[in-house]
């Protein structure tokens, strides 16, 4: 009777345990981080003390070439180029002094001496509202009119005109300045911002019309999509320049710069609608039924549900395509466009400065991944904050 009765209590005592709680500071705090990212597994313990090992060797090494037996420009103002290039020889470091001579060529490009300030401006005006775009304050329909109305006033500060088709209305007090003088910083932001900001509604158009259920309008988007992927933009861009003036009626013609932004306008789309397009996949066909029985129409459904959703599960691929967008901006070299990337090696053309396409490399390296950086930080606060009210407790 006593072994009876101590076999039904036993599995009722033993439900009725409390787990040990973990002690304070075990699973938040900057050593929970570490346990929990660096040491959980024994691979993970192998790459860490690997990465770890590599850094001991190799930082101090970098650190001592880079910044502390660097020369970083002439000693004395009287210093003349050749002298900092022999500087540069005889020391063991970098030579930085690279960029103190040629910031304005890698920067600027070939834009007029002394009309710096107009690209700055220019600069200013789309970081500025890149930003203003991040926060949410600013979400609606104004910003869609401020990103018209600050591309217009970037492109005219540039060119020193109001384009209008083929039209021009001159500004009064700015000499004109071709595009094919435009290059370094501004002409890399201008292409991937102006590219992006064109191509995302032209991708949401495509990616929906691939999805709809009239048979010619999806054929269209398929071909299209499946025809620029199938295609590197190098060849899109050839493309735009060398075959699509033949397919324009006489005496019309764009210059070079409009050719090259219209192909990575038409390249970044048909990417950015595979993107959107698996968003829309991802949404559950719940949804759909939901808002046809609210008796919403086509796109009252799709702006109000089902791309919200959509957009929101394909942050992470979205920043992928922008950030890639932003980098394929230095094929436009080959189309005799001197973007950021152009604008270094050409600088390097200077055979005095040749050997030295390092610090060059790097310099441009550094200012790329300050963009993309602020890109992927930005898309992951935004993918936490938006995914707040899904997430299981």
């Amino acid at each position: 009777m006593a072994d009876t009765q101590a076999a039904l209590t036993a599995p009722f005592v033993a439900t009725q345990e409390i787990p040990a709680s973990p002690p304070p500071g075990s699973t938040t705090g900057p050593i929970a981080w570490v346990r929990h990212n660096l040491f959980s597994t024994w691979y993970n313990i192998v790459l860490t003390v690997l990465i770890a090992y590599l850094a001991i060797r190799l930082i101090p090494d970098f650190v001592q070439w880079a910044l502390i037996d660097a020369v970083w420009g002439p000693a004395t103002p009287d210093q003349t180029p050749q002298d900092v290039v022999a500087a540069c020889r005889a020391a063991a470091g970098a030579c930085w002094g690279f960029v103190n001579e040629k910031y304005r060529l890698i920067f600027f490009g070939l834009y007029p001496y002394g009309e710096e300030w107009r690209p700055i401006i220019s600069m200013l005006l789309l970081i500025g509202l890149a930003v203003a775009s991040t926060m949410r304050r600013f979400w609606g329909k104004r910003l869609i009119i401020a990103w018209v109305v600050v591309i217009v006033a970037a492109i005219s500060l540039m060119y020193g005109a109001v384009p209008l088709g083929f039209f021009e209305i001159p500004i009064p007090g700015l000499s004109l300045v071709e595009t094919r003088n435009w290059g370094g910083l501004p002409l890399t932001l201008g292409l991937s911002m102006i590219g992006m900001a064109l191509a995302f509604p032209l991708s949401v158009l495509l990616a929906l019309g691939r999805r709809s259920h009239m048979p010619a309008i999806r054929t269209l988007c398929v071909t299209y999509i499946e025809l620029i992927r199938g295609v590197p933009l190098i060849t899109v861009l050839f493309m735009a320049s060398v075959m699509f003036p033949l397919f324009l009626p006489e005496g019309w013609n764009f210059n070079y710069l409009l050719r090259a932004q219209v192909a990575i306008i038409l390249f970044t789309a048909a990417y950015l609608a595979e993107v959107v397009r698996g968003g829309l996949q991802a949404i559950p066909k719940g949804q759909f039924e939901a808002a046809d029985s609210l008796g919403l129409g086509y796109w009252q459904k799709q702006r109000m549900i089902i791309l919200p959703q959509a957009l929101r599960v394909s942050i992470p691929a979205l920043v992928n395509t922008f950030i890639g967008s932003f980098m394929d901006t230095t094929l436009v070299i080959m189309v005799s466009l001197f973007d950021l990337l152009g604008a270094a090696r050409l600088g390097l053309s200077d055979p005095i400065w040749g050997p030295f396409y390092k610090e060059a490399y790097l310099f441009v390296a550094l200012l790329f991944f300050v963009f993309c950086f602020a890109m992927s930080r930005y898309s992951q606060r935004l993918e936490t904050y938006l995914n707040r009210g899904t997430r299981r407790r």
